[in-house]
């Protein structure tokens, strides 16, 4: 691949969808080709599944059922849209990926982290991301924040009580010392623009020497 694949993660709240929409212009303004995208969705199919997973009224879902929609959504998206970029020599900036099923589905709907993984390792086949960022703030703050926001989407984890939220937190925590290479912790706790700076100057100087300069 000639380009490099970076993902947004955090909880509910957490402010990571605003900040990657900031950031890919912030990159673009510094001549980056970038292409910026999210999950579950991206594409026309993805989307529609994503519709079916976050519907506030499939409170009927099983567990494994959204696990495996997510993972369907995910290759989907991977082959149409994510590696024709990466070909391309894009800089792809994901929100949400393989991470977000590992917190959710593995470890706070109890499937298993690797099992959820194993689901995902057909769909991507080894395509995991060259850096993540994982936006850092307390469960309760960042659901006091979509509380907070009339105009952001409620879907069905808005459901959720506030420890299945804290259990995605652990989880997240727990990915972060397992990938310490991989991962890198934003505190999400700042303002926008502190938040912004810090995911722009990390991705600036890991492209930079990545690419020797």
């Amino acid at each position: 691949m000639n380009g490099y694949f970076i993902t947004f993660e955090g909880g509910e709240g957490s402010g990571k969808s605003s900040i990657l929409k900031s950031t890919e212009k912030k990159l673009a303004d510094l001549g980056y080709h970038v292409l910026a995208t999210r999950e579950p969705g991206g594409i026309e199919i993805a989307e529609k599944i994503r519709d079916v997973i976050l519907d506030p009224e499939h409170t009927a879902m099983d567990a494994r059922t959204e696990a495996l929609l997510l993972a369907a959504a995910r290759r989907q998206h991977l082959t149409e849209k994510i590696l024709p970029a990466l070909e391309e020599g894009k800089i792809v900036l994901c929100d949400r990926f393989v991470d977000s099923s590992l917190a959710y589905q593995g470890f706070a709907r109890k499937l298993g982290i690797d099992e959820v993984f194993s689901v995902n390792q057909f769909a991507i086949q080894d395509m995991m991301p060259d850096r993540t960022l994982f936006f850092d703030i307390e469960p309760e703050k960042g659901l006091a924040r979509i509380a907070a926001n009339k105009n952001r989407e409620r879907n069905r984890l808005d459901l959720e009580n506030i420890r299945f939220h804290e259990q995605v937190y652990e989880a997240y925590q727990l990915l972060v010392s397992k990938f310490p290479d991989r991962i890198q912790v934003i505190n999400a706790d700042q303002s926008f623009a502190q938040v912004e700076f810090d995911a722009v100057k990390y991705i600036d100087s890991y492209l930079k020497i990545r690419k020797g300069g």
